[in-house]
């Protein structure tokens, strides 16, 4: 009878240690999620995106209409011509008031060399230098308006430049690119529909990266940090889990009280400490699937 006894304790305790838990802490998978939002207005003429697809960094996946930006480029690149048209020879106009200055100051010349030997008298070349000086303040006074004049047409040219290079970067905008590789995850708008800037189109997450959101007691926190290797088992239902490696990337520097969806080695614990560990998904793993986390590998 007493042997009977005993092994019926012994068998109750060994079914004690086989419900010990096999993980310490359990969490939701979770991705980075990008949301993708219109830079531009105007009509969505292509829009070649559905949910589930995989995009790569860069890949042209939409274009919004570019009608309207096009043809005020165009406007701008007459308009420029029209500028340049109207800049001024500055070379050929002073060339004629060059050749009259030079020639009134052979004249002076002429003049003083008959005024030294006294057949000129000395009125002859004061008005010759006279009118050298004339000459040289109109030579100055049209260079000068010359230049202003040159240089308001690079002025508005260079403002032509700007407004381009404005249009040109909304016309860019105008092509909708991947920001990151990743899984097309929700689909807002069609093709053919109006869109604003600011209007959200589509939502992407990195799927080959994932992370395991999961909380942990602050007597647990002592016994982890950053960069620790740790196994990670994906929970797919009916005891089917899959077992993958993982790094603790990130841990919370503050406390928060105990989500009602989240087990804790320590279940009366009121708060605990989030933490995130990277997983690199082999194609299995879903946004929001439970998983379980061993810190003992």
């Amino acid at each position: 009878m007493k042997k009977t006894f005993l092994a019926g304790i012994i068998l109750l305790l060994s079914a004690c240690n086989n419900e010990k838990k096999a993980y310490d802490a359990t969490g939701t998978f979770e991705a980075t999620e990008t949301t993708v939002y219109a830079e531009s207005n105007g009509s969505l003429m292509h829009f070649a995106v559905n949910e589930g697809d995989s995009l790569s960094l860069g890949q042209a996946i939409g274009l919004i209409d570019t009608t309207q930006l096009t043809l005020k480029i165009q406007q701008l690149d007459a308009t420029k011509e029209v500028y340049q048209s109207q800049k001024p020879d500055i070379q050929s106009q002073m060339a004629v008031t060059r050749q009259q200055l030079a020639k009134a100051r052979q004249e002076e010349q002429r003049y003083k060399e008959l005024v030294a030997d006294g057949a000129a008298p000395r009125k002859m070349l004061d008005d010759a230098t006279s009118q050298v000086a004339i000459l040289q303040k109109q030579l100055d006074a049209q260079l000068s308006t010359l230049n202003t004049q040159t240089s308001t047409l690079n002025s508005q040219l260079s403002t032509a430049d700007v407004q381009i290079e404005q249009l040109r970067d909304q016309l860019r905008k105008c092509r909708i690119l991947s920001p990151i590789a990743g899984t097309v995850l929700e689909k807002y708008v069609e093709q053919g529909e109006l869109v604003a800037i600011g209007k959200p189109l589509l939502k992407m997450a990195d799927t080959k990266q994932m992370y395991l959101r999961a909380y942990v007691t602050t007597a647990q926190l002592q016994n982890i940090k950053l960069g620790q290797a740790v196994k990670v088992m994906a929970d797919y239902g009916g005891g089917n889990k899959h077992t993958y490696d993982g790094t603790i990337s990130w841990i919370s520097s503050r406390s928060e009280f105990t989500p009602k969806t989240i087990l804790t080695d320590d279940e009366r614990a009121d708060q605990v400490y989030a933490i995130k560990i990277a997983v690199n998904n082999d194609g299995y793993i879903k946004i929001g699937m439970y998983g379980e986390v061993s810190f003992k590998r």
